[in-house]
């Protein structure tokens, strides 16, 4: 177990992170390679990815080079996944480059003493050995993970507004006491569920308050720095709905009589707020058909819509909510 230590400092400054984080969307979607943990949420993924990864060549890349490099075990190198990643690819690349060579070589002392690793690995100390390396982590993401940008975004979109919700029925404390079954809160500590190899441990935040980043490939346990005097980011899984999220659930048959099928989807969907696009992949149509339907439901008094940035995020009403209340009981 981790244990996350706040003061009063602490929890004024905790934050959630507007973006996914691509190196640890990369880092976690290749434990998913290597699990069959969860398999079910991504099994789309996971075909679409063996076929990219092979057709663009990067299977004896992914076997030589990353899979060594993370591995689904109690320990991978700190600095592969940089803080100043979230949102920026390229950023989080230039981190991984700027690393100091005396805490690569560190690092990677530590992961070969958790797992076997290739005698290449400490060449990465070496500047062009890492530019290379980089060169692979560009075409990995290209390849299988920035094609579900936009479904990531759409989801931490929906997961941030469901803790803002939180945050204003409970403060802060309230948005922590939500976060799930792998985290607990008993303040002023954030029980966080490790994997039973890893030794409980403390961090106390001192002042600098905690990053919590919602990651689309995360599956089970949460997971921070190594490092304790790194910044404060914890990674955690969003819950996953199974492959087919377009199929209404049984509890909602009434629902589906009532509205429509992609119009109590979408009524479902918005329960933990969902933009457009979001909607529109559990509906199983188009962006503008979703609108149409979010359109519709919202003149019904069902939703109600906000605009955040570039896209809109539609939200229940307290009507919507007890119609999707009512037809659950």
């Amino acid at each position: 177990m981790l244990r996350i230590h706040f003061t009063h400092a602490d929890l004024a400054r905790t934050r959630i992170a507007t973006a996914p984080d691509p190196l640890w969307e990369i880092a976690s979607s290749l434990h998913r390679l290597q699990s069959r943990r969860g398999r079910w949420a991504y099994a789309g993924w996971y075909r679409t990815a063996r076929t990219q990864l092979r057709e663009n060549g990067l299977e004896r890349a992914l076997r030589d080079v990353l899979l060594p490099l993370y591995p689904r075990a109690a320990y991978f190198p700190d600095f592969l996944t940089p803080p100043d990643a979230i949102g920026d690819l390229r950023a989080g690349l230039d981190s991984i480059l700027a690393a100091p060579p005396g805490r690569v070589q560190k690092e990677l002392s530590l992961l070969g003493r958790a797992t076997a690793t290739p005698p290449w690995t400490g060449h990465l100390v070496r500047g062009d050995v890492r530019q290379e390396f980089v060169a692979v982590l560009r075409a990995y993401h290209a390849a299988v993970i920035a094609p579900y940008e936009e479904r990531a975004q759409a989801r931490i979109e929906a997961e941030r507004a469901r803790r803002c919700r939180s945050l204003l029925d409970g403060g802060v404390e309230g948005m922590l006491a939500g976060l799930g079954p792998m985290l607990r809160w008993r303040s002023p500590v954030l029980e966080v569920a490790y994997p039973k190899q890893v030794e409980d441990r403390d961090l106390y935040l001192n002042g600098r308050g905690l990053t919590l980043v919602p990651s689309y490939f995360n599956w089970g346990e949460p997971v921070a720095f190594a490092d304790p005097r790194l910044p404060p980011v914890l990674w955690y899984s969003l819950l996953h709905e199974p492959s087919r999220p377009s199929e209404p659930q049984p509890e909602h048959e009434s629902l589906v009589a009532l509205l429509g099928r992609a119009r109590a989807v979408a009524l479902r969907v918005a329960a933990t707020g969902a933009t457009t696009g979001e909607l529109a992949r559990a509906a199983g149509v188009s962006a503008s058909s979703a609108s149409r339907h979010a359109t519709v439901l919202r003149d019904a008094g069902l939703l109600t819509t906000v605009r955040t940035g570039p896209s809109v995020l539609h939200t229940l009403t307290p009507a919507g909510a007890a119609l999707l209340r009512a037809s659950t009981e």
